[in-house]
């Protein structure tokens, strides 16, 4: 299982979407949960709080668990802004089947780039407890993998992550 995780706009679920075809370019059984598709479904019920926040991340690792004892490998992309839920999700996975990747894209870049303008929402006070603007994001401590947009394109980080599974033995 692969966690994604960084700033809105920082590049998450492109990032794990190139991997994805690429992984599926090899013959691999992957799939890309991120926060958007289970907002729409599993999660659909929950809020931004805090406790809705970390539920969410829990049933996304729930869902990636089940999906990685399936065998396929689970590419996950969430803002995930809290070191706690990142290990919880860790936690569910034996050693060495989970790589936190840390999607890291500074703060204005990412509201420069503001795909859904949900930073300049935040900023105009129609959203509150928007990571970044009016709640914080706690950086991994010791990430499995660092991917930086400033410096390489998506393709290139996409390249990494395929490298980092192939290290891993995972393909």
């Amino acid at each position: 299982m692969v966690w994604f995780t960084g700033l809105s706009g920082s590049g998450k679920s492109t990032i794990a979407n190139l991997v994805d075809f690429k992984l599926n370019e090899l013959g691999a059984q992957s799939f890309v949960l991120d926060g958007d598709n289970l907002r729409h479904g599993i999660c659909r019920d929950l809020g931004f709080s805090s406790a809705d926040r970390a539920e969410n991340v829990r049933r996304a690792g729930e869902i990636a668990r089940i999906m990685a004892d399936a065998g396929l490998i689970v590419l996950c992309a969430f803002i995930s802004p809290f070191r706690t839920e990142r290990q919880m999700v860790r936690d569910m996975f034996q050693p060495g089947e989970f790589m936190d990747v840390f999607i890291n894209t500074p703060l204005a870049e990412c509201i420069r780039r503001d795909p859904k303008g949900l930073y300049e929402k935040a900023r105009a006070g129609r959203i509150s407890g928007f990571t970044g603007v009016d709640s914080p994001y706690e950086p991994p401590e010791a990430p499995d993998l660092v991917l930086s947009t400033m410096r390489e394109s998506a393709e290139a980080l996409a390249d990494h992550v395929i490298a980092a599974l192939r290290e891993a033995g995972r393909i």
